[in-house]
């Protein structure tokens, strides 16, 4: 059992929702639970099973009340539990935690979350603990439940703000070793009280010490609106963002208690780790910036410690601090002496790279103690960050990626506070350096860089140009050598127009972009004097750069025209592959050169270009395109044409467009495209199947010729006649059509049916067995459907089902098709009813049996059937005891003898194994996939006739019972199967 466990949690963890599939959440979660009260299963396996709730609370318990009484069913177990398991007791209370949290049951009105709280405060408190418990085990479950109860309180502000007092005496009376987690949870208790008292208004030193003195009993009777346990909102913002619009709380000079909570929290934070430390500063700042009656120098003896330190966390918290008080805390010297810490930092050697890339971000994002600009939160550097104390965080070669791009930006910002907006700089050795150090990126880049390389290349063009696009110099120097590199790389051509597309959404110089792509307008259109000389792959870009620069309504497009006319009409066309791809390259240009503002300049050689290549081109599909885009150029107005090719980007306007699709063709999207691309639901049924008749479908088994007088002889060739039954058995086994079972139908219209869908196309058809009676069943495909009326004979469809159990079922059935208005549909189609009846299978012999064998099995099965001896089950190959599933009955029947042989005739034809003119009565074998058996000797008496059943499987009884009643009642003959 334990071992099934084990792999139920991991099947659940891995795939939930096909774990759920053969079950449901509301059960699993039951047996979850009841095999956590089962005291034979070990708290290893109970431990494991804790995983579901856990990882997936909501799933488990998708509502309050489910979350609810499982959070009270696990208490109880807790309270079971003996504490030297202290694992599955630490595990118990987070799952408890986050399963209260998940579900919403943190409120006033749940008694759940009132126990819990009560347990975890009597943890905290170490009065619920036998006194033989382990030191460690104390230890252990006191930390868990401690940051249970920080957890409970960080989703649900203020939720212990009733207990400060208490907190803050456990907090004190634990020995130094143990008290970083009641310190922590102490301190969040702390902020979040005053936040929310701040935010009340009227609060003052009443409110105040009122909150710091609240200790209300372990088992509280809570008011329905006391603040303890009020329905919580979301996790309360941080008071020290960019704005610092944080609440205030006005309780004047006198704050004796709040100051020694904190100076005695400060004074013990040292013996914490650097992560609690930072997390317990960081809730003490807040304090101290909500309430005005505390001066932030009470952080003053702090400082020697934290301005020292490397661990980022403390380092970044020490800059919360700076930015919250800036001057009322530190002085300009200690502000000198952090920017000497960052610049330090950032090129330790000791330093990680990201530690060294959050120490660059500080610099252009530190706060200073009287803010010059950058107000926004935006960069900007320090006042006191000289060029001589920043000359260390030049960029050079041997810096990696990052960290040269952020170096770049900051020498870059202080060669702008240096010399301002002067091109240049006339001291100039800031810029100049700069500069060389791009060109030596690009240098690596033109001989083989990595794409590594490349791309910090672009990346370093693009800050250069952020911060000096107004120096033309450089400005056009830069757009000349990436023309130039382009010309050698045509590869690049990406990097190269992302670069424009960034410059120009970005904040680089108006016009920079626009004259880059100019430039490569140039560039690319040069190669049409030799066109013999590039290559495929060159002149793919070539099209790509000429397609972005069309996009642009300043750029003249003459000299774009008259090399797509080149490219059409050159003289030594590609290979089909390349001429298709070189062909749709052509069209995106000529597609953007239609919403080109300056279209009718280019008419003439447009419609030239368009006509040729409709005419010309090996490719059909561009030939195709071609001749639609010269259609739409030469019958529509420029409006017309521009509405109908307008993607939002403006072309008159110059600008580049937003919406760019790569398409093989052009496509409108309109409500008729969106309706032929959307399946559709029919609100009724449309077509039905209907069955059509099996009696007398089966023929019986024919023996070969050369086995004719071994059959009339009574014997199967080469076997004996004791091995008729292991002989039959042998050969279900192997065969798998024997569990089959064919059922015919046929597709016809409803006779009431919804408008439109006399013609269907298409149809394909989905059946899901219900119950899980029978297999899966493959989709089944039908050409088409037309009214009664409008073609020959309904389409006949054909169902091979795999039955699971003996047992009628049902098939729930939908169907997708394509209707005569060209839309695709989804209808539920009837669902279709599989009678007992229709599940009958003659017995499955070798095919050379003859009547004589197939006989003698009937009577051998028989006598296994009705009675005690040896004898095995058909579907399990034989052997041992009888089964208890095996049965006889009896049906009698009012029927004449002419009534007999027409019913005989007409439902038990293929299944007759005797003559019918036997003096001894007739003899019926019905083989019920997928394998079960009922016999039936039927003996007509003076006023009735009897009908003596033996079967392996007496559930079938019922079934055969209604069947019988059926086709003996002659009055109820035509009515409903059973």
């Amino acid at each position: 059992m334990a071992v099934s466990w084990v792999e139920r949690v991991a099947s659940f963890l891995r795939s939930p929702s096909r774990f759920l599939a053969s079950t449901t959440a509301e059960v699993f979660l039951v047996e979850l639970l009841r095999e956590q009260r089962d005291e034979r299963v070990t708290y290893d396996v109970k431990l494991t099973m804790l995983s579901p709730l856990c990882e997936h609370p909501t799933l488990l318990c998708p509502s309050a009340c489910t979350g609810e009484e499982t959070c009270l069913e696990l208490m109880s177990v807790f309270s079971h539990c003996p504490p030297k398991y202290t694992e599955f007791r630490c595990q118990l209370l987070l799952t408890l935690t986050t399963v209260l949290v998940s579900t919403g049951c943190v409120s006033a009105h749940s008694h759940a979350s009132r126990d819990f709280l009560e347990l975890l405060l009597k943890l905290a408190q170490d009065t619920y603990y036998d006194p033989a418990d382990v030191p460690s085990a104390l230890r252990s479950t006191r930390a868990a439940a401690c940051e249970c109860l920080r957890e409970l309180e960080a989703c649900c502000p203020s939720l212990l703000s009733q207990h400060l007092e208490l907190l803050n005496g456990l907090r004190q009376q634990e020995n130094p070793r143990h008290h970083q987690a009641l310190s922590g949870l102490y301190a969040v208790v702390l902020r979040n009280g005053v936040h929310l008292l701040a935010r009340q208004a009227g609060a003052g030193p009443e409110g105040l010490k009122a909150l710091l003195g609240g200790n209300a009993a372990v088992a509280w009777e809570a008011e329905p609106d006391s603040p303890a346990l009020t329905d919580r909102a979301a996790p309360l913002p941080s008071v020290l963002g960019p704005s610092g619009l944080g609440p205030t709380l006005q309780t004047g000079p006198d704050c004796k208690e709040l100051r020694s909570v904190l100076s005695s929290l400060l004074e013990e934070s040292y013996l914490l780790t650097p992560l609690s430390q930072a997390a317990l500063l960081h809730a003490l700042t807040e304090v101290v910036a909500m309430v005005s009656g505390v001066s932030p120098a009470i952080f003053k003896a702090q400082l020697l410690r934290l301005l020292g330190t490397s661990k980022v966390c403390l380092f970044h918290c020490t800059l919360l601090m700076k930015a919250a008080f800036t001057d009322s805390l530190f002085s300009a010297e200690d502000e000198a002496f952090l920017l000497k810490r960052l610049v330090a930092l950032c090129q330790h050697p000791q330093m990680s790279t990201a530690a060294q890339l959050f120490y660059t971000d500080c610099l252009v994002h530190f706060p200073e103690n009287r803010p010059i600009g950058a107000a926004d939160g935006g960069e900007a550097l320090p006042v006191l960050l000289t060029p001589r104390l920043a000359a260390s965080l030049v960029p050079t070669v041997f810096d990696e990626p990052a960290t040269m791009l952020a170096r770049l930006n900051v020498s870059a910002l202080v060669h702008l506070e240096e010399h301002g907006a002067r091109e240049g700089g006339a001291a100039g050795g800031g810029l100049a350096y700069l500069w060389e150090h791009l060109l030596l990126r690009l240098h690596v880049v033109e001989h083989g860089g990595d794409r590594a390389a490349v791309v910090t290349f672009f990346r370093a063009s693009f800050l250069f140009l952020c911060h000096f696009g107004h120096v033309e110099r450089h400005a056009a120097d830069l757009r000349r050598r990436l023309c130039a590199l382009y010309l050698r790389h045509c590869r690049l051509a990406p990097h190269v127009l992302n670069l424009a597309d960034r410059a120009q959404d970005g904040p680089v110089r108006p016009g920079w972009a626009v004259a880059l792509l100019r430039s490569l307008q140039g560039v690319a259109v040069s190669a049409g004097g030799d066109l013999a000389a590039v290559s495929q792959k060159d002149l793919h870009w070539h099209l790509r750069v000429l397609a972005r620069v069309a996009e642009e309504g300043q750029i003249g497009q003459g000299s774009t025209v008259d090399f797509l006319f080149a490219v059409a009409t050159a003289a030594s066309p590609p290979s089909r592959n390349e001429d298709w791809r070189l062909g749709s390259d052509l069209l995106a240009v000529c597609r953007h050169l239609l919403a080109h503002p300056g279209l009718d300049a280019l008419l003439c050689p447009l419609a030239d270009v368009l006509q040729h290549v409709a005419r010309h081109h090996g490719d059909t599909d561009v030939r195709d395109h071609a001749r639609l885009y010269y259609s739409l150029l030469t019958a529509l107005s420029r409006e017309k044409l521009a509405g109908v090719l307008a993607n939002g980007g403006g072309g008159a306007n110059g600008g580049r467009q937003d919406n760019k699709r790569v398409l093989s063709a052009m496509v409108v999207e309109s409500q008729d495209l969106t309706s032929a691309l959307t399946i559709h639901k029919a609100r009724t049924p449309v077509f039905h199947l209907v069955a059509k008749d099996r009696a007398g479908g089966w023929a019986e088994p024919t023996p070969a010729p050369e086995d004719d007088e071994a059959a009339a002889a009574g014997t199967e060739p080469g076997a004996p006649d004791a091995d008729v039954l292991s002989s039959y058995r042998s050969q279900l086994l192997s065969s798998g059509a024997a569990a089959e079972i064919a059922l015919s139908y046929e597709l016809r219209h409803l006779d009431v049916g919804p408008a439109g869908f006399d013609r269907l196309f298409s149809l394909r058809l989905h059946f899901e067995p219900s119950a899980g009676r029978f297999a899966a069943l493959a989709d089944v495909c039908v050409p088409r459907l037309f009214r009664e009326g409008a073609s020959a004979a309904p389409p006949a469809v054909t169902l091979t089902l795999r039955p699971r159990a003996p047992y009628p079922g049902t098939l729930r059935c939908s169907a997708v098709f394509t209707a005569q208005d060209e839309l695709t549909w989804h209808a539920a189609l009837p669902d279709v009813h599989v009678a007992f009846r229709q599940l009958f299978k003659p017995l499955p012999v070798p095919a050379s049996w003859g009547p004589a064998l197939r006989l003698r099995a009937f009577e051998r099965l028989w006598d296994e059937f009705c009675s005690d001896g040896d004898g095995g089950s058909v579907g399990e190959g034989g052997g041992g005891d009888a089964s208890p599933d095996r049965a006889c009955s009896l049906f009698c029947g009012r029927l004449g003898e002419a009534e007999l042989e027409a019913l005989l005739e007409e439902h038990f034809a293929p299944f007759r194994v005797a003559d019918p003119g036997d003096a001894t009565g007739h003899r019926v074998l019905l083989f019920i996939p997928p394998g079960s058996h009922v016999l039936l000797r039927i003996r007509p008496q003076e006023d009735a006739v009897q009908f003596h059943m033996a079967t392996d499987n007496w559930r079938l009884l019922p079934h055969v019972n209604d069947f019988l009643l059926s086709v003996t009642d002659w009055e109820a003959r035509n009515g409903v199967d059973s």
